[in-house]
């Protein structure tokens, strides 16, 4: 038995004896544990709405006309969105109240349907949640079952993530605004030929044994999707949406899903690896910046603004990393060369759609996409949290994970739950539709993981010099470059959409082509002039054709062998090319790595702002014709084993580790301080136990940055406010009740939907943006101002509303989707903290060039109340416009979480929080070589009673079914012989009705 697992108990008689005071007492048989699982019913997880993302048509319409719901399509929903107004007391016990249980297999009597698409594989789907628990007796068919049971649960949504991934959206789902804005940000981000896809395929069975491995699972899953797609058209049980979207003839069964093919893997992973795992690029964001500083500031004063707005280190940020650990990366270099800065006014991003027509010619439609306000933006990947406890610092000596990605809210889920059990793979956890060949974020046999999204940077800005073939002079529109002295061809990526009106979206017909120009030095973003020479601004992203590369890692957190110490975890993780901080943990050790192919850039080269596309500032070791270079080793990357906590809100990671080129949002306040706070202050006290840590995360989900952090320090600004002015002494003293209580965004009652302190709520999200722009605007001027709120945006709401002033720029930084939980990523808090900090005399490391809300603390006042007066006059309903979910004026609704239906079932809204989509508790009492068996299993038992033929035995006769039962009377108690003197680590009482009493003991 594992050392930390050991809690000696020498009993006389040698008995386990549970007395409990209620009467009726059951107790059933010891929970179902197969052998190699060692969590012991200490792994839990959550992902609403529900496993089942696939509906019929009748499912669909019975929705919509009766409100009715297909099994499993909402089960999980309802516990996710309690947590926030059960968690001030939650306890151990209580978990399983707001998380499923996630232990390997199922029971027997918890199996609620059982298939073998093929020989070797078979898949049981549990009665609780219906997650499908895949196991193969060959590789071959583990990963044939997953491909299959993906297909049951999401193959509508794969179809859609395959047709997003290719730039194919509107012609497959309809011409929606939505629906548009994103296949353009793909073919920003990711645009490729499909012999672009080809080749990252084929290189995989070149890539070793491991790329040899993923090739044969990736054709095998495929497989599998494509058994499932037959296996619907024969039964004529396909998704609901095919027949909205005119793909299927409900009467005929004409048409239906297309097979899918190996290449849809790699164009599904181009989306994903762009929406969570990219990082830099946004140089030119940087460059406008720079360029406006040095307008109001003159070159050298206003290059010292820029870094000071930039807070590429600012010493005041939380970090992952806070043992003083450092990681330096990502500074200029003392003579570096080759900056290339845009001149004023001339640079603009590349539109990528051409030749409109139709209701193409119109930037807006009367439908609203699901998809609506969610784009690829590699610059900005965004969201999921961690908190990791280590051994020493949890309650009974074990580590403690609460973990897990913000990857959005829809219905169906973009990811899916599922458990794999096979050669090489036994693993149980969530994966994205289509790429559910592993589990990507989950639990093994004895260890977990879980990843956030690390913005490394991993992508730069090159400036490349226009040229015309003929020797004429180029323009901004020239599509030939200079590349290494010789005029070259920019390489036209185009497809062409068009798309009709269908019964899911009414747009009307249109069309029109995206359009990327390629180069050797990556896709062309911008266009502008540099010293009067027409220049196209180029990205290069590490692993752009090279997305496939990373399912490696992946590969390798599925096999227990490859994760069974953090040297190991190290090992997998650092295979990973996608920018992602990635957490494990065992029963004994925690571990933190950050992964991601960030380039070796030439010793004058400068990462944080546009270079020259000249051999010398190119990557150590390019070549263009394959996008490969050499890459920083993995001792580089930031990482730690065993640090006291791990907490991580998409914050910096480490001292020195700078922020990537256009991210400004590392300064003084940030949303990962609602984690850090409180987590550093309960462990200050002692202990803590997996409920005290999801507390810690829960008060975090439904706490407003802004309110907690800064509020007080406008407040004492403030100060008293005369009465003379009744309303702005009103508004003051409800800001000031608000901020003591927390600042939280919370009903005053579950259901409710009013928050307390509703009236201070609405006066701060009305006064945030006035208060930016009265406190910053005049001392920065226009043009400084205006490229600030380009590379860092003012406000991100709960409601995605309250933005106040934003770039005109088509490439700026902008966070407004609504609905979506997800808030306060980035915004100007930061700037906002230092400067009123600054006013008030108190002590600012790092400090903006000039106290911006005024040079006293009375003239800083008069902003402030001035603002506040502003924000008194502004109607409810401007605060929080109307929309399709909600009426306008209404507060909560305006806030509340909506499952964008991505399919024709439509689900409910919650209360805001803003938390993990897909969230994992765990903590391992047990480590692979363990004896974990259950030591009460078939041994001798007596009672206090007996009710019926309810017998002692029953609780210990390992059969799930059964259960023992006490008479009526209080104080009932069972006993169990264990036969001699053993050292018991845990007893675990099975489940009844009303819940209680033993027996599992290990």
């Amino acid at each position: 038995m594992h050392a930390r697992l050991r809690r000696a108990i020498t009993a006389a008689a040698a008995l386990a004896l549970v007395a409990v005071g209620l009467p009726a007492t059951t107790a059933t048989a010891a929970p179902y544990y197969p052998p190699d699982d060692y969590c012991l019913g200490q792994c839990a997880d959550l992902l609403p709405p529900g496993q089942n993302g696939n509906a019929t048509l009748v499912d669909i319409l019975g929705n919509q006309t009766l409100g009715t719901y297909p099994a499993h399509s909402k089960d999980q929903l309802g516990r996710y969105a309690d947590l926030i107004s059960g968690y001030t007391g939650l306890t151990d016990e209580q978990i399983s109240a707001f998380f499923g249980d996630s232990g390997f297999g199922v029971p027997a009597n918890q199996v609620e349907s059982t298939v073998s698409p093929r020989s070797d594989v078979t898949i049981v789907r549990d009665k609780a949640t219906g997650v499908p628990h895949v196991t193969g007796t060959t590789r071959e068919g583990t990963m044939f079952g997953a491909g299959y049971a993906g297909a049951q649960d999401r193959l509508w949504v794969m179809d859609l993530m395959r047709h997003v991934g290719r730039g194919e959206l509107t012609p497959f789902a309809g011409g929606a605004a939505g629906n548009r804005e994103l296949e353009q940000s793909v073919w920003r981000n990711s645009p490729y030929t499909e012999a672009d896809l080809q080749a990252q395929i084929d290189r995989l069975r070149t890539s070793g044994g491991r790329g040899t491995q993923l090739y044969s699972d990736v054709q095998n899953y495929i497989a599998g999707i494509n058994a499932y797609i037959d296996r619907c058209m024969s039964a004529r049980n396909c998704p609901g949406e095919y027949v909205l979207t005119g793909h299927l003839d409900a009467i005929t069964n004409a048409g239906g899903p297309r097979y899918f093919t190996m290449t849809d893997l790699v164009a599904v992973s181009g989306v994903i690896g762009g929406l969570f795992g990219g990082g830099g690029g946004a140089e030119m964001r940087s460059a406008l910046v720079r360029v406006a500083a040095r307008a109001k500031y003159g070159a050298a004063e206003g290059d010292r603004a820029w870094a000071a707005f930039r807070s590429q280190n600012d010493p005041e940020t939380v970090l992952t990393l806070h043992d003083g650990q450092s990681f330096p990366s990502g500074a200029a270099p003392s003579g570096a060369t080759g900056v290339v800065l845009p001149d004023a006014g001339t640079a603009a991003p590349v539109d990528v759609t051409a030749n409109e027509t139709g209701s193409a010619t119109s930037p807006t439609t009367a439908v609203t996409s699901a998809l609506t306000g969610l784009t690829v933006d590699n610059s900005r990947p965004g969201m999921s949290n961690a908190l990791v406890v280590s051994a020493a610092k949890a309650t009974g000596g074990h580590p403690i994970a609460v973990f897990g990605p913000q990857t959005g809210y829809f219905a169906p889920q973009l990811l899916m739950l599922e458990e794999l059990s096979g050669p090489g793979v036994r693993a149980r956890g969530a994966a994205f539709a289509g790429l559910n060949l592993y589990v990507l974020l989950g639990r093994g046999t004895d260890y977990a993981w879980s990843a956030t999204s690390a913005a490394e940077d991993i992508t730069d800005t090159y400036a490349v010099t226009l040229c015309d073939p003929s020797g004429g002079t180029p323009t901004l529109s020239s599509d030939h470059y200079l590349y290494h002295g010789t005029c070259t061809a920019m390489e036209t990526l185009k497809k062409t959409n068009s798309w009709k009106p269908n019964t899911a979206d009414s747009t009307a017909a249109g069309s029109y082509d995206l359009v990327v120009k390629r180069t050797k030095y990556g896709l062309v973003t911008w266009r502008g002039m540099a010293g009067g020479v027409p220049m196209a601004f180029t990205a290069l992203r590490s692993t752009y054709q090279h997305e496939t590369d990373s399912a490696i890692g992946f590969q390798m957190f599925n096999d227990p062998a490859e994760m069974g110490s953090p040297t190991a975890f190290t090992n997998s993780a650092s295979t990973i090319g996608f920018a992602f901080n990635w957490f494990y943990v065992n029963s004994a050790d925690t571990a933190y790595f950050m992964s991601g192919n960030v380039p070796v850039r030439s010793a004058v080269s400068d990462p944080n702002l546009p270079m020259a596309g000249d051999a010398a500032h190119e990557w150590s070791g390019f070549d263009p014709a394959v996008n490969t270079a050499a890459y920083t080793p993995p001792s580089a990357h930031p990482q730690a084993v065993n640090q006291d906590y791990f907490v991580s809100w998409n914050n910096k990671q480490a001292k020195d580790y700078g922020a990537a080129d256009g991210n400004f949002s590392f300064g003084p306040v940030h949303r990962a301080d609602l984690l850090d706070a409180p987590l550093r202050a309960a462990l200050s006290a002692g202990a803590v136990d997996r409920a005290g840590v999801v507390k810690i995360m829960a008060s975090a989900a439904v706490t407003d940055l802004r309110g907690w952090k800064v509020l007080p320090k406008l407040l004492r600004v403030i100060g008293s406010v005369s009465g003379s002015d009744p309303a702005l002494a009103s508004a003051a003293a409800k800001l000031s009740a608000w901020a003591e209580a927390g600042a939280r965004r919370q009903e005053t009652a579950k259901g409710s939907k009013t928050y307390a302190h509703a009236d201070a709520i609405r006066i701060f999200d009305a006064w945030w943006p006035k208060l930016v722009r009265a406190q910053f605007r005049p001392g920065l001027g226009d043009g400084l101002y205006q490229s600030l709120t380009g590379a860092l945006q003012i406000n991100e709401s709960p409601s995605g509303h309250q933005q106040g002033d934003a770039s005109a720029l088509p490439g700026s930084a902008g966070e407004s989707q609504p609905h979506k939980g997800s808030a306060f990523q980035y915004g100007w808090w930061g700037y906002v903290d230092k400067d009123i900090r600054a006013v008030l005399g108190d002590p600012v490391t790092a400090p903006l060039p000039a106290k911006y809300c005024g040079a006293t603390v009375a003239a800083c006042r008069t902003v402030l109340l001035d603002s506040l007066s502003a924000a008194l006059a502004e109607p409810a309903a401007t605060t929080y416009p109307g929309d399709d979910s909600c009426a306008a004026g209404d507060q909560w609704c305006a806030d509340a979480v909506r499952q964008s239906p991505l399919g024709g079932i439509k689900q409910s809204l919650i209360s805001w929080q803003n938390r993990p989509t897909y969230q994992q508790v765990v903590s391992f009492p047990a480590h692979r070589g363990d004896d974990v068996s259950d030591l009460a299993l078939g041994r001798a038992a007596s009672a206090s009673s007996t009710e019926g033929s309810n017998a002692p035995g029953r609780a210990v006769d390992g059969d799930p079914a059964t259960r023992w039962a006490s008479g009526w009377s209080n104080n009932q108690y069972i006993q169990v012989d264990l036969g001699s003197a053993k050292t018991v680590g845990r007893v675990i009482p099975g489940k009844a009705d009303p819940p209680s009493g033993l027996i599992g003991v290990w």
